[in-house]
């Protein structure tokens, strides 16, 4: 063997040692990786976007922020040992702040769309749900019908059908007031005697009191019975029509019955980019209690949004006046949004999936929204 093998074998020995050493060191570093417990870069406080969207996120009377997201967040960072702070902004702001680096994740009802998967990272879902339909609550049948009576188209065909009967009993009582005296008076007794003939004929009532005595004034009163006849049921046809036509105009059962109708939605929202893909025209709000406000006074007839969001709102209000359409459409996956590229999605990722795998996360849904994922 050459002197110069010799003194490369020490070199060659040196080296495996080396690379043997650092393959033992990065052996719990890589394990550290895939159970997903990293660290913030740093110990960096994250910025936490949210925003109030009962019962994901809210704050207490304390001022604390607490909710189904927000606990859950509480428990992923727990489990990956993060410090953070929440910063409260709007729809778009979640979108944007983590999108332009303000903030570090966006917690709460936020939809998965694809418009804003080009901006941001997304976890895993943590629920599944879809689109609902608040309206006000149908009035009784007697409520209808008492509000159909007190509009000036009601109060136009009763004036209308009082000259009617005028004018008919005026003409009984040209032709009888001088062969009828004692049942068609002079004056403005003999007109009333001829308005309440005409009227009790047009009913059918038929009292009695009073007849005709004259030919002309039978040969009116026949022909008054037969267009009498028409008229009441011509009226009666009217108020029907109109009573049904009102019932169906307002009865908004599912998404089909969206595009004829008033309908209102959060700007900026998934329900927003369902109703424009629909071409459904809609009025913008900036939030869910000034759309359900606008419900409530008849500015709108439908408001559009998260079925859970909307749910849990009207069942916290016993005494409400609005219901929820039954149903659910559309799709819609709430999930955490983390900036391009960041670090933080693969652990967070793998904590959520833990976290909604437990029992404990069902059971919160149960107690919340009364319903298990």
């Amino acid at each position: 063997m050459s002197f110069a093998s010799k003194n490369f074998r020490p070199v060659l020995l040196f080296l495996l040692a080396s690379f043997l050493a650092l393959a033992t060191m990065a052996r719990p570093a890589l394990a550290q990786d895939r159970s997903g417990q990293a660290p913030a870069p740093s110990g960096k406080d994250l910025a936490v976007a949210t925003r109030i969207a009962p019962p994901f996120a809210m704050k207490g009377e304390d001022g604390q922020w607490q909710g189904l997201a927000i606990d859950l967040w509480r428990q992923i960072a727990q489990e990956n040992g993060y410090r953070f702070h929440f910063v409260e902004t709007d729809l778009p702001g979640m979108v944007d702040g983590v999108a332009q680096g303000r903030y570090d994740a966006s917690v709460g009802a936020l939809t998965v769309t694809a418009a804003r998967e080009e901006r941001v990272d997304f976890t895993h879902p943590f629920y599944a749900t879809g689109f609902g339909i608040a309206v006000q609550r149908e009035p009784s049948a007697w409520m209808s019908l008492a509000k159909n009576f007190f509009t000036f188209a009601f109060l136009k065909a009763i004036l209308a059908l009082s000259a009617l009967l005028l004018g008919v009993g005026a003409l009984f009582w040209l032709v009888e007031r001088k062969h009828n005296t004692e049942e068609f008076g002079t004056g403005v007794r003999g007109l009333f005697a001829g308005f309440w003939f005409s009227a009790v004929t047009m009913t059918t009532v038929g009292y009695g009191d009073k007849a005709p005595r004259t030919a002309a004034g039978k040969a009116i009163a026949l022909v008054w019975m037969f267009a009498a006849i028409i008229i009441i049921s011509t009226f009666t046809g009217m108020i029907a029509s109109s009573l049904t036509a009102d019932r169906i105009a307002g009865a908004i059962a599912s998404p089909d019955d969206l595009a004829p109708a008033m309908v209102g939605s959060i700007r900026g929202s998934a329900s927003d980019e369902w109703l424009t893909s629909e071409g459904i025209g809609f009025s913008g709000y900036p939030d869910i209690e000034s759309g359900l406000d606008a419900l409530r006074a008849g500015t709108i007839e439908a408001f559009v949004y998260d079925e859970p969001l909307l749910r849990y709102r009207l069942k916290m209000d016993r005494e409400t006046d609005l219901r929820m359409v039954p149903g659910t459409f559309g799709r819609q996956d709430y999930a955490i949004a983390t900036g391009p590229g960041s670090a933080l999605r693969e652990p967070v990722d793998i904590a959520l999936l833990e976290q909604v795998e437990d029992r404990a996360w069902r059971d919160a849904l149960q107690r919340t929204l009364g319903q298990r994922k």
